[in-house]
């Protein structure tokens, strides 16, 4: 065998070792581990400031919704009402619906949370949040939104609300977490997307017809006050019967 054949030989026979791509920094490596403490920091700030706030609900819904129309008037209410009998109100800390139930649960004394996110267009908190928290990351945003949630309500909104709301529902539909009300609020709004749901999804196989019992699409402040408020006691029972 010749030299040259022999050195092709020994080339075919070793076994390829992994590599990093030559185009990367060595500096990306390193800002990639410092990233994680980074991550670590906002977690646990999460966890220490929400953990003492007791029963909660977010709200989600449009940033762009103007005060003073008909959804803003709605989620100030509801967040109002529900602040009354003591839970907590969690938003993402920004305008429109967001600051409508910021506003209604300051205006009941309530506790009023707002989980900001860092952005290129720097979204600031509105001014009715009384225990603002700010984030670096949207996923560790949205571990906060659903971690200390008694429940979740879904106002109207657009492609960041129905990422949320699509998230929670994924979340009770696959059991990563424990089943909450969840109210789609407004049923003018979302009735399409629900006969969507009914007259496609479901007849097409793609979801199960007891899976639309996940949600439910409400209107009424009362009732939505109710139903959440019935659920939170169910959980105090339940763990008062733990201890």
């Amino acid at each position: 065998m010749s030299v040259s054949a022999g050195k092709r030989a020994r080339q075919r026979k070793s076994p390829k070792k992994p590599c990093r791509d030559a185009s990367l920094s060595p500096s990306i490596f390193k800002e990639d581990a410092w990233r994680v403490f980074r991550i670590m920091s906002e977690l646990v700030d999460g966890f220490e400031m929400l953990s003492t706030i007791g029963p909660a609900v977010t709200m989600f819904g449009s940033a762009r919704t103007p005060p003073g129309t008909k959804y803003y008037k709605l989620a100030q209410t509801i967040a109002n009402k529900l602040a009354r009998v003591g839970h907590a109100i969690i938003t993402g800390g920004g305008p429109g619906l967001m600051e409508a139930a910021n506003k209604g649960a300051s205006q009941a004394k309530g506790r009023s949370v707002g989980l900001n996110i860092a952005l290129p267009e720097e979204q600031s908190v509105n001014s009715y949040v009384n225990l603002p928290i700010g984030f670096r990351y949207f996923f560790v945003r949205k571990l906060m939104f659903v971690k200390y949630a008694s429940a979740v309500i879904i106002m109207p909104g657009g492609m960041g609300t129905l990422d949320e709301c699509f998230e929670v529902l994924t979340l009770i539909q696959t059991e990563k977490i424990q089943p909450v009300p969840v109210i789609l609020v407004g049923s003018e709004f979302w009735k399409d997307m629900v006969a969507w749901f009914h007259k496609t999804m479901i007849a097409e196989g793609m979801i199960h017809t007891k899976e639309m019992s996940i949600f439910r699409v409400m209107d009424d402040p009362d009732e939505i006050v109710k139903t959440i408020s019935q659920h939170t006691r169910s959980i105090r029972k339940k763990n008062k019967g733990k201890a």
